[in-house]
């Protein structure tokens, strides 16, 4: 297998660069006639006011008050119809002095010509996938945050982006086990751009939403679940979420948008600007272009002080038709500050509300803070709390289509980019109890004996004494905490949170496809290198009040003699420089060739099928930080040299490099077949086996020398068979489609402790396996001319079918034991999905009403409780005044639910963290006490304003 990496590798580009050079052939002269026809809608209606252009030129017309055109062209011209809320449609004339159309309406997406997850275009009637699509018009008429909000109109995706903008969690059909968490939270997916991975880098805190950004330049989304994504798409078995953007048109064109909203129910001004523009660059129109963007500025929801999201993108490309291909050039540049929201102190598991002194507007983030800190041996670095996940993105690409000769076509879509994403924030926001060594190790006074004062950094105000006379008993005078009906003489544990990120990648990937009577064979490849620097750590500690928008502490330590210890500096941050930063680095190189053979066997019954050979090499090292040893000794001065400013005595220095050098190879197949029974029904089944290799999370987690010698990766497997029943009849369609998903061979990896306390082993791995059924719906009603209904939904089940996890107990191997948690239903995975949306459309009005609503699910495997189910509903309404100018208005989470989406269990940092210990006794206890936990819900309610001027 090695042997063929190497080859691969030495192969793949120059092939590239050849087909590249292949010469361009131009139009040739045709006979010119006349051409008339009718269009008409599905209903038989015929439509005025549609756009008729030539393809390839600025030639043409609309059609009159009874839809009919005319206008004269070349024999084998093709004609272009265009109406909004519509799917345009391309006709070629083939000669023909009549063509008559039928538009089909946009949420009639099984008319669609689509790209994504097949070997050849087709419409999604005719396709053997579970593919569903969402217009730019449908897009415009919504108020989505992120990228990952449009997939809530997906069926078979869970969609939780209760964080903010960024660090989403993304996954369809139970395929999920470790990315409920934002550091893995598209673990199993492909999130991609024109055909391209946003990136082909994934590891923990670093994921393709810090790079992606729905604007006004996206013209769809194509959104594949399971299916073929384990044949074409990047390590992705379970599915593939393709944003493509819009290219220029014959004639000059565009729109500009302003966007005012208030969230946070009305508390938070929210600012955002976009636009987009394009149109042809030759007489002939053979060359076009489009350009545009967004800038956006708001606090958020939760407003910490700062604004949450800052930034904005430009994107723009530039496209060369002629008669036997396409190139299109682009580019891309982001620059945007995006935060995400810590949990919130809860009360209720039942019927979850925040706990008092807390509102679902309640930040607990880190107030605005700026601190200096060293970087290992290499001088400082600034922490700044306000400038939160800082993301850059610069690239560039081309995608060329070129036809060779009869039937054979030649694909090839190259990027490359330089993305960094540098972390300022605040992480893990949980109370810490001051009684217990874990705090008093954090905050420093471990091992003192005498007292620590803790005011706030803000006001001065007294708010704690913690006397101690072994330095291990903890004696606390509360004078002034808040928060105590939370966690009692706590505080929140705030570490300031650095993670520097420095991704280069060059992706390529290029199709053969072939064209015989019948049959279409596409041979392709896929190959991408990936350069990662990254370094992670905290640039110190911070304890904060527990309350909305907790301020700072200040701490200070007396001994026994009167000399005062300053433990936090007047920022109210200790430890600075932590114990020094974790060096990662790596190159990641992936090479994949993939076949697909598509045959039409009849003229209803299509089929096809298709395989991939994946090769994932990583190498690279881990250098994981090591702490000053100076730091623990009383005459030890730090960076000032005073040892009563105890607060920078830290900070370390990188170890020794700890390798990795690892390949991994996967082969994956998919089969299926269409049955076309009319133009208005059609049915299909699939079988697919998908793999996924460990991303670099897994190598950069082995940090130390035991982890390291025992690193043993191995791929994850996805099986899923899968039908589909699709309906088209006038006003109705409908795709529904039975699944079954098995997840298997997914790593437990457990570290525990020997019986001296220091040295680490690693239990024998544990395998789990995640199996889910289920059913997927789409539909679309035309209820009236103006009344429509639109819903998708997901019906399943998903169970834990093998379960098993190491219980250390005591320190050492000796009494180690296994909980065995098969049979129980998987964590996370509501049983019912839904999203409906009723539209009513009059002359230039346009108003509909979401309700989305999330079954209860498992908190854990345990089982211990349910996360509650809950409704939202979202109210959008829009007037065209002029074709030029329209005002819309959404408002989201019309009725301010509070429905929670993550959780963490009752308890102080360490316990806090361990979900899948906490059981159904523990539960059980905790509701009867009433013990508050946290949770992370729903953003509240937010009204927006867009006012779109379209030229």
């Amino acid at each position: 297998m090695r042997k063929i990496y190497n080859l691969l590798s030495r192969i793949y580009l120059p092939l590239t660069v050849i087909f590249l050079l292949l010469s361009l052939s131009f139009d040739s002269f045709a006979q010119v006639l006349k051409v008339s026809g009718t269009v008409k809608d599905e209903k038989g209606v015929t439509m005025p006011g549609v756009s008729v252009t030539v393809k390839g030129t600025t030639q043409g017309v609309s059609t009159d008050p009874n839809g009919k055109f005319s206008l004269t062209v070349s024999g084998t011209a093709t004609l272009i119809f265009r109406f909004v809320g519509y799917t345009t449609k391309e006709e070629a004339i083939n000669g023909r002095s009549v063509v008559n159309v039928s538009l089909v309406s946009e949420s009639s997406s099984l008319s669609e010509i689509i790209v994504t997850g097949v070997f050849d275009k087709r419409t999604a009637m005719n396709a053997s996938i579970a593919i569903s699509s969402i217009s730019a018009i449908q897009i415009e008429k919504q108020a989505p945050l992120s990228s990952a909000d449009l997939l809530k109109n997906i069926p078979g995706v869970y969609v939780n982006s209760s964080l903010g903008e960024i660090r989403n969690t993304v996954y369809s059909r139970g395929v999920s086990v470790g990315s409920n968490d934002g550091a893995s939270g598209y673990y199993y997916v492909s999130m991609q751009e024109d055909g391209l991975p946003v990136t082909n880098a994934t590891y923990g805190n670093y994921g393709p939403d810090y790079f992606s950004r729905p604007d006004a330049t996206l013209g769809k989304l194509e959104a594949l679940r399971g299916g073929t994504a384990s044949i074409l798409g990047n390590n992705a078995p379970g599915g593939i979420f393709n944003y493509i953007s819009k290219q220029g048109g014959q004639a000059f064109e565009g729109e500009a948008r302003i966007k005012y909203g208030l969230e946070g129910d009305g508390r938070n001004p929210y600012y955002r600007g976009d636009i987009d523009f394009g149109g042809a660059l030759s007489k002939d129109g053979s060359l076009t272009y489009n350009l545009g963007g967004f800038y956006r500025n708001s606090v958020g929801a939760k407003d910490p002080g700062y604004p949450l999201n800052k930034g904005g993108q430009i994107k723009g490309n530039i496209v060369k038709k002629y008669r036997t291909g396409s190139i299109k050039i682009y580019g891309k540049y982001l620059n945007d500050h995006n935060g995400w929201f810590e949990f919130t102190p809860t009360t209720g598991f039942t019927y979850p509300k925040p706990a008092t002194g807390f509102t679902p507007y309640s930040s607990v983030l880190i107030p605005n803070v700026t601190q200096s800190y060293p970087v290992n041996d290499n001088g400082t670095a600034t922490y700044k709390s306000s400038s939160l996940i800082h993301s850059i993105d610069r690239s560039a690409g081309a995608n060329w289509t070129q036809h060779l000769d009869s039937g054979l076509t030649f694909n090839n879509a190259i990027r490359y980019s330089n993305k960094q994403a540098d972390w300022n924030t605040t992480a893990i926001v949980n109370p810490l109890a001051l009684n217990d060594f874990v705090t008093a190790s954090i905050l420093g006074y471990l091992g003192r004996t005498g007292t620590t004062t803790l005011t706030n950094a803000r006001t001065g105000a007294p708010l704690a004494t913690i006397s101690s006379f072994t330095g291990y008993d903890y004696n606390i005078t509360n004078t002034g905490l808040p928060g105590g009906n939370v966690s009692p003489n706590s505080v929140f544990f705030e570490p300031l949170n650095v993670n520097n990120n420095k991704v280069k990648e060059l992706l390529d990937q290029f199709s053969f496809s072939k064209k015989v009577k019948n049959m279409s064979f596409t041979l392709g490849g896929f190959y991408g290198y990936t350069l990662v620097n990254e370094i992670t750590g905290i640039a110190g500690v911070a304890a904060g009040t527990i309350q909305d928008h907790p301020d700072l502490v200040n701490i200070s330590f007396a001994d026994p003699s009167g000399k005062v210890y300053q433990l936090t500096n007047p920022n109210g941050v200790s430890g600075v420089g932590g114990s020094g930063l974790t060096v990662n680095n790596a190159t990641q190189n992936q090479v994949a060739l993939f076949f697909g053979h598509n045959w039409q066997i009849t003229n209803k019954l299509n089929v096809d099928y298709g395989f991939r050979f994946e090769s994932m090499h990583q190498k690279g090292s881990v250098r994981p930080n090591v702490g000053n040893p100076k730091s623990s000794d009383p005459a030890y001065g730090g960076a000032d040299g005073n040892p009563l400013t105890v607060y920078d005595n830290y900070g370390g220095t990188a170890g020794t490099p700890l390798p990795f050098n690892k390949t991994i190879n996967t082969f994956s197949y998919s089969a299926g077949l269409n049955y076309t029974i009319d133009n208005h029904f059609s049915i299909y089944g699939r079988y697919s086996e998908g793999n996924k290799a460990p991303d670099l999370s897994t190598y950069f987690a082995a940090n130390t020398v035991f982890a390291n010698s025992s690193l043993n990766p191995q791929a994850q497997k996805v099986d899923q068979a899968e039908m589909g029943v699709k309906v088209r009849d006038g006003s109705f369609t409908a795709f529904v489609t039975p699944f079954y998903s098995v997840l298997s061979h997914v790593p437990n990896v457990q570290t525990f402790t020997l019986a001296d306390g220091t040295t680490s082993y690693s239990p024998p791995v544990l395998y789990e396996k995640i199996k889910t059924y289920g059913l997927e719906l789409e539909a679309n009603i035309n209820i009236t001319k103006d009344f429509s209904i639109k819903g998708v939904g997901t019906f399943q089940t998903s169970k834990a079918s093998t379960y098993k996890v190491w219980i250390a107990n005591q320190p050492g191997p000796q009494d180690d034991a296994i909980m065995d948690y098969s049979g129980n239903k998987a964590d996370n995975s509501p049983n019912l999905i839904l999203n409906v949306t009723p539209s009513y459309n009059v002359g230039n009005f346009f108003s509909f009403v979401t309700w989305s609503y999330l079954g209860a699910r498992e908190a854990n495997v345990a089982n211990a409780f349910k996360l509650p189910g809950f409704s939202q509903y979202n109210l959008g309404a829009g007037y065209n005044f002029t074709k030029k100018f329209q005002l819309s208005a959404n408002i989201n989470n019309i009725l301010n639910k509070y429905g929670v989406m993550s959780w963490s269990r009752p308890g102080t940092f360490l316990t806090a963290l361990d979900r899948e210990g906490y059981t159904k006794t523990m539960y059980e206890a905790d509701v009867k006490a009433n013990t508050p936990y946290s949770t992370i819900a729903i953003p509240p309610r937010a009204y927006f304003l867009t006012l779109t001027y379209k030229f």
